[in-house]
């Protein structure tokens, strides 16, 4: 069985080695056809803390490391240019 991947952008990091990702679903609406975007929170483990606000990671699932965290940060496909 192959592990889940997502692909979203860090929207808080105000926990330590926990970052929350906003990974954004689009897709046509099954009668109207217009693009719909539906949104999901994932918290994910960031070992390093090195994920800012607005950095696009990659994460993957893992086996529960809290009571609402069973993701980790595997990649940062791009920083933040707020830094």
């Amino acid at each position: 069985m192959a592990t889940k991947e997502r692909v979203g952008t860090v929207v808080s990091d105000k926990m330590d080695k926990t970052v929350v990702v906003a990974v954004e679903n689009r897709f046509p609406h099954p009668i109207y056809n217009k693009t719909v975007s539906r949104t999901k929170r994932y918290k994910a483990h960031d070992e390093a803390n090195t994920c800012k606000v607005g950095d696009r990671v990659r994460i993957t699932e893992t086996r529960p490391l809290s009571r609402t965290k069973r993701w980790a940060v595997a990649e940062v496909l791009t920083n933040s240019s707020a830094s």
